[in-house]
């Protein structure tokens, strides 16, 4: 009998936050991160390329015969894509800010950057410095993404009612 009572406190557990299936929610996450993604590769491309007077071209983007340590333009596209992925963690602290849903949406991006590689060029990305590229860049950001998120989300909650409460 007494699991059938309802104390008045059972219907505030899991109340702070509580994750409700929102797929209108996760679909303009998914958007709006892979929109900033490639914004944000887009922007530090053309940076590091004005510095480094190279030829700015939407194939360094999707390129894969471009990455590399052995010429200066591949050097400078695995940088753009480095900086790309810290840029990014921070963005997907704003957009996304839960420390378990990082991993899921730098995979996803990158999943939708391997399809449209895959469609730009017509075949499956195959080089080694490419795929080393893509997965250090889903480890940087997911590592920096998940340790901002998590900074925001172990602060303190003051409890108080009154003022200020330190603790």
């Amino acid at each position: 009998m007494l699991h059938l009572m309802r104390f008045p406190w059972s219907s505030m557990a899991g109340q702070f936050r509580s994750f409700q299936w929102d797929p209108i929610l996760i679909t303009a996450q998914i958007i709006a991160m892979v929109s900033f993604w490639y914004f944000s590769l887009g922007m530090w491309i053309f940076v590091l390329d004005v510095i480094g007077k190279f030829d700015l071209s939407v194939e360094q983007i999707f390129t894969q015969s471009d990455l590399g340590l052995y010429e200066d333009s591949g050097r400078t596209n695995i940088i753009a894509f480095a900086f790309n992925s810290l840029t990014v963690s921070f963005i997907m602290w704003s957009v996304v800010g839960r420390t378990k849903q990082c991993l899921d949406f730098t995979a996803t991006v990158h999943v939708f950057h391997f399809i449209f590689c895959w469609i730009y060029f017509g075949y499956v990305p195959v080089t080694f410095w490419w795929w080393v590229t893509n997965i250090v860049c889903v480890a940087l950001t997911t590592v920096t993404a998940e340790f901002l998120c998590m900074r925001s989300e172990m602060k303190a909650i003051p409890v108080g009612m009154g003022a200020k409460v330190d603790l």
